[in-house]
């Protein structure tokens, strides 16, 4: 059958005056055209708008003339609705292939309002849905919140267990905003969602429970993050795909990481980029060597933590999202600090920043942190105590308190080193009263 692209109708062309113009573009006179039970006086007068074809007379032409008999009767191939579906799913599939993602987010905002215009409200959610994801993917995370929160919100919206990338991105966009509270009351609400409606899915219990044990860790309430990774864990069987599993023991590394236990946390991560090894999942394999750096730099093993972050950049490609970009800068600021080299410990961390801009608050706190350690080294005295108070300050925030903590410990280190013992009193309180352990050293001068 012939196509007939959607561009080619004209709104105000009449079904006769359609009817003649594919007749005429074919060659053919309307004897040719006709048929039992459709005569070629009849084509003359449906032509003329005298008549308004009937469906078996619509069935007939059509057939003859190779079209739809949708684009014969409307003058479109297709119902606007299907028109919109189409659209809205190329314009999903260039969100995530497309290096510039600017065109979709245009064509989707376009798509969202003919939908909202004609009551179409599955095609507007769904165009919703892909704007909040682009937010997201951009590190607009107030508007992705605004975007996702309107579409989940609606009769409408899918059920988290069928669109779990719906709601974890939700999640994921509160926490980036502090607001960990509210990314637990969220999963928490997905989970009872999944538990009671498909009790049978161990893949998306697990993945609502990770989620939840990474905004439960964010709250600082890392009792309760662990019992739930455990109940995930007791649900997991043999049966359980790889990726799932990954899940689990990048929740408790990350749990493990940021209660300071780096030796516990290393274990889990390295069972995770096993499994990883075995997927096309470059991107969290990246992450998962990115996250081993970081415990490797807990550690001080500079070797090891350039070794993850080597492998981290040659898995995260030409177009990584910021987020991850962001943390290879911070990686790679410590790991310069660590040997002594302060210009490009303040360099990376600087350039961290710069990727961040206003969002992703945690990983700013950990971004100036490392500035600050680096401003330390280079004995730039003011420079470093603005960054370590701005350091402590958005890491307590964002509810990092073993982060903040460290940051504090060597902040009143740091003070102490230049005499300065009455300011660095209650600097040293405070990093006792985020958690801070005994055994955490200073940064190396």
């Amino acid at each position: 059958m012939i196509q007939i692209s959607v561009s080619e109708a004209s709104s105000g062309e009449t079904i006769g005056a359609r009817l003649k113009r594919l007749r005429l573009q074919r060659g053919l006179s309307q004897r040719d055209l006709s048929s039992p039970g459709v005569s070629y006086a009849y084509i003359s007068r449906i032509e003329a708008g005298a008549r308004t074809p009937s469906v078996k007379a619509l069935r007939k032409l059509s057939q003859k003339l190779g079209v739809s008999v949708e684009y014969l009767e409307t003058g479109r191939d297709i119902r606007d609705v299907d028109d919109r579906e189409l659209r809205l799913a190329d314009d999903e599939l260039e969100l995530r292939l497309a290096d510039d993602i600017a065109s979709a987010e245009r064509k989707l905002e376009q798509i969202y309002a003919e939908a909202d215009a004609v009551g179409d409200r599955t095609s507007a959610v769904r165009a919703r849905i892909a704007l909040g994801l682009a937010s997201a993917q951009r590190g607009n995370h107030l508007e992705a919140v605004e975007r996702l929160e309107a579409a989940v919100a609606d009769e409408v919206a899918p059920q988290p267990h069928l669109r779990p990338d719906v709601y974890t991105t939700l999640g994921q966009s509160y926490a980036a905003l502090g607001a960990p509270d509210r990314a637990v009351r969220i999963f928490e609400d997905c989970l009872s969602h999944v538990r009671r409606d498909v009790p049978e899915d161990k893949t998306v219990h697990i993945r609502y429970a990770t989620f939840l044990s990474y905004a439960l860790t964010d709250q600082g309430d890392f009792d309760e993050a662990a019992a739930v990774v455990g109940e995930a864990l007791g649900e997991a069987d043999d049966q359980t795909d790889p990726y799932t599993r990954v899940r689990l023991y990048w929740s408790l590394a990350r749990l493990n990481v940021l209660n300071g236990r780096s030796a516990e946390a290393l274990e889990y991560i390295r069972n995770a980029i096993a499994l990883l090894k075995a997927t096309d999942d470059t991107m969290t394999l990246a992450r998962a060597y990115l996250l081993a750096a970081g415990a490797e730099l807990r550690r001080q093993a500079a070797s090891a933590a350039e070794q993850n972050l080597e492998a981290a950049e040659s898995l995260l490609g030409a177009h990584p999202e910021p987020a991850d970009i962001g943390m290879l800068r911070i990686g790679k600021s410590r790991l310069a600090a660590l040997n002594g080299d302060a210009g490009t410990a303040v360099e990376q961390a600087r350039s961290a920043l710069a990727v961040f801009g206003d969002f992703h608050g945690a990983e700013q706190g950990a971004a100036v942190h490392a500035l600050a350690r680096g401003l330390a080294m280079q004995g730039d005295e003011a420079g470093a105590n603005d960054a370590y108070r701005r350091a402590v300050d958005l890491l307590t925030v964002h509810t990092r308190r073993a982060d903040a903590g460290e940051a504090a410990l060597e902040w009143a280190n740091f003070l102490r080193e230049r005499g300065r013992e009455d300011e660095a009193e209650p600097i040293l309180r405070r990093a006792y009263d985020l958690g801070v352990s005994a055994e955490i050293a200073p940064a190396k001068r």
